[in-house]
Order: C-alpha cells, then structure tokens, then sequence
C-alpha cells in the first residue's frame, strides 16, 4: 500500500485531494492531517472576526472516500528523516509521499507586545476570539487594525459594518493602502474609509504594543481590541524543516512543486517558494498541478512538466455591498467584483 499524506485541510490540500481522488487506485491509501475536522475558507475569515457570518459560512465539510483517513490532531515535527508525521495526541502517521500544505502564521516582525497582545484572523480560532473580543465591545469602544494589505482593508471593512458605533483606525505602514493594486483601487478604498468614518493613518511605524494601545512614531494610541494583520510567514512546522528556502523562509522547490533533496515531499501555497504573492487561488493551482504530478508517479508514470500557474486577479471586499479588484487584468470597484467575490465563495464550497 502507497502511504499518501496531506498535511493541511485548506486550499493547497483539499485541491491536491479532489485530484488525486479523481484517478486514484486500488493501492494507494491518502491520509489527510488537520487540527479542525472540516476545511476552513480563510478567506472569509474576516467576517467571523467582525461577527457579519457564524462559523458555519467558513467552513466546509471534507469529502469522504474509503480510501482516504482523516486525522484531526496537532503536529508536533515533520520528520522526514524517518518519513513519518509526528503527533501530539495520536500516533506517528508514516508516508510514502507527503504534501505540505500547512499555510502561514502571523509575522510579527519582533515588535514588542504584538504577538501578546492583539488579535489575529490566521486560524479559525483566532478569528473566533477577535470576533469575541470586538463584538463583546461597550458602545464607543476603539479597534485598530495594523496592517493595510487586503486583510487589513477587509477586516477594518467589515467591523465598520457590523458596529457603526465603534471608533476604527487602519495603521498603514506606506504612503497608500493597498500597495500591491491599481492606484485607482487605492483611491477608492481610501475615499471609502473617509466616507464610512475609518481613521487611516498612513506612513506608520508600529514601535511596540501594550494591552490597551499601540504605540506608532511615538504616539500611543487608546485603544480596547488590536488586530494584526501586517504581515505572514510560513508555519514554524516547515521553517524548522532541513531543506533549502528562499529569503522569505518559504521552501524552494523545483517545477513539480517538489523539494529537490526530497523528490517525494511536495509543497505549495504559503509554505512554498514563488514569484506571486500568497493566495488561496495560487494554492489551489498548485495543488491541482501536485495531484497531476503524483497521480502519474503513484501509476508509475512519467509525470509531465506541470502548466504554468496562471492567476487570475485578485478580489477584495468593503462590507457586503461593495467591493474592489483586478478582474480581466482590469481595477474594478463597486458591486461587480463584490459579486464576483462572492460567486468564488460559492464555488469554492460546492467543488
């Protein structure tokens, strides 16, 4: 039996998964290893932070297979001198091959009191406790959102939205929010936060944090509920793993998304080495490409050199109604890519 193992139910993994299931035979058997029992649209994190949806809109339900196990426990080390999965609560999960789909985690870039003392939307339970925190708010209360990036912009968006009592400030670390789009997104994501009473603050350099403020360029702000989101890295699980990485501690792997030392370990989206900037989209590509890869390996095949990824823009949302992206290699804002947003929503829970 051909031992498979997936670590990570999101996006890389669960498209690796629906591959393989595809063309899979007699002889193989995947395991798949995740701390939640279900697929979580991190995506969509930002409305369970902002308490707009339940838990249930981001989560979706793994696919069941008689030849695939799933294992719902933490990972201790991927040890792939003995090629086995080491767990905190289960036994040791032995692979044939092993595709590393673990995500990212908050980079807090050493700044005092951040990781202690904000709130995040990199897992599903740190969603839920921001969410807990900002919505269990008195009237008036103050959320500050560290970080403009397209987390931050939705985050700070979608808290608007969902308390028009709160007093929100977005510390923008450049000259402009949102510094990977189109300057006409920028401006109107800016006019936005204007109109609906976001406080920006751009050029802002967060000094250190403390449970009740932040402190940036030497001004300490008041505030009750900080939420990070300046920033990720790839899990500790992989940044701890022997194999060479590019400057952004992400695993160089050759054009079949596997590590070179280690041709049977396979790894995409945040924890893989890439010239386009992490997202669910550019996870999932890679996964399909992996599940092509491994198929013809797994039927003792040459695999053939896997299609280039091609990405097709990037969606952001500014509530329920309003919206920002690059659709057709065009910057769009309003209703249509809020609509187009949420059409990949229910795509992406019916694949």
């Amino acid at each position: 039996m051909k031992e498979v193992v997936i670590l990570g139910g999101g996006y890389g993994g669960m498209h690796t998964l629906h591959g393989l299931l595809d063309n899979i035979g007699d002889d193989v058997r995947i395991t798949v290893v995740d701390r939640n029992p279900y697929h979580s649209l991190k995506t969509e994190f930002y409305t369970i932070a902002a308490g707009t949806e339940s838990d249930r809109h981001a989560r979706v339900d793994f696919p069941k297979h008689e030849q695939v196990r799933y294992v719902f426990d933490e990972i201790e080390k991927i040890d792939v001198t003995n090629e086995q999965i080491l767990l905190k609560g289960s036994e040791n999960v032995p692979y044939d091959y092993l595709l590393i789909g673990l995500g990212c985690e908050d980079n807090y870039h050493g700044i005092v009191g951040a990781q202690e003392f904000t709130e995040s939307v990199q897992t599903f339970s740190k969603a839920r406790s921001a969410g807990y925190a900002i919505n269990n708010l008195d009237a008036y209360g103050s959320v500050t959102v560290v970080g403009a990036g397209l987390s931050g912009i939705e985050v700070a968006s979608e808290v608007r939205e969902s308390r028009s009592d709160l007093n929100i400030r977005l510390l923008d670390r450049g000259e402009t929010v949102l510094k990977a789009f189109d300057s006409k997104i920028q401006n109107y994501v800016e006019k936005w936060f204007k109109e609906n009473d976001v406080e920006v603050i751009h050029n802002a350099n967060v000094e250190y944090v403390e449970k009740d403020g932040v402190c940036n360029n030497g001004v300490c702000y008041i505030n009750d509920v900080t939420v990070w989101t300046a920033g990720v890295r790839p899990s500790y699980l992989v940044r701890e793993l022997p194999f060479d990485k590019d400057e952004q501690e992400k695993v160089i792997v050759n054009d079949y998304y596997q590590v070179p030392s280690r041709p049977n370990v396979y790894v995409v989206g945040d924890c893989a080495s890439s010239e386009h900037s992490p997202s669910a989209q550019l996870a999932g590509q890679q996964g399909e490409r992996v599940a092509v890869v491994l198929s013809a390996i797994l039927q003792g095949k040459e695999p053939d050199r896997p299609s280039i990824v091609k990405l097709k823009g990037a969606l952001g949302s500014l509530g329920k109604n309003d919206g920002f992206g690059n659709m057709l290699q065009k910057p769009m804002t309003g209703v249509l890519p809020r609509l187009a947003k949420s059409g990949v929503l229910w795509l992406s829970k019916r694949h």
